[in-house]
């Protein structure tokens, strides 16, 4: 089955969604009651993607599991070490799985990011590579900000902190992206036969 294309603010919104309901429930409650709400808004936000595009991409899959499994922890445990923890170990899988492609020749971005652009193979290596070493240094930035600030700057920082990062570092890459872009072979062959076409009118 064909995935649906969403609309960029349909996107965003799955993928902020959440985060400002945890940082709302955190400001007027705890984080315990923060938790569980981001939870439930997880949850939530992977219904609504598969309801609208019948498709629910590999990265939020990836990152709803850890968040049940980590939020669970944390709830059963009452200990808010595990849900702190869970940015670093989502980023730290993917920037492995990312770098762990390339020492096996395999660029993963594409997947994980459920992408469709269509590069040369040195423009995914370059830019698997990249957005490997970002999920490392996000993991050692979220670390060092849980380990030494308040949980209300670390909420704050992960509802209004990490989408705006990803973002600005997302478009920066948009020159390698062009650098490196490969047309799709039926175009390439469409522009083919109008050079053909266009010599022989001559």
């Amino acid at each position: 089955m064909d995935k649906t294309q969403p609309h960029p603010l349909f996107k965003l919104a799955t993928e902020l969604g959440p985060l400002l309901v945890f940082f709302a429930a955190n400001a007027r409650y705890h984080l315990f009651v923060a938790t569980g709400a981001f939870m439930v808004a997880i949850v939530a936000a992977m219904a609504a993607s598969y309801v609208v595009t019948r498709h629910v991409p590999l990265m939020a899959l990836v990152t709803g599991v850890v968040v049940l499994v980590f939020g669970t922890l944390t709830l059963v445990l009452h200990d808010e070490t595990f849900i702190k923890v869970k940015p670093t170990i989502i980023y730290g899988l993917f920037a492995l799985v990312l770098g762990g492609g390339l020492l096996f020749g395999r660029s993963f971005i594409a997947v994980l990011f459920d992408q469709v652009f269509n590069l040369t193979p040195q423009g995914w290596r370059i830019l698997t590579m990249r957005w490997a070493l970002f999920f490392l240094g996000m993991a050692i930035l979220n670390e060092v900000i849980w380990r030494t600030q308040s949980t209300d700057f670390w909420v704050g920082f992960k509802a209004f902190g990490v989408i705006p990062l990803t973002m600005v570092f997302a478009i920066i890459q948009m020159p390698l992206v062009k650098r490196f872009h490969l047309e799709p072979v039926s175009l390439q062959a469409s522009d083919a036969a109008e050079g053909d076409i266009s010599k022989g009118a001559q």
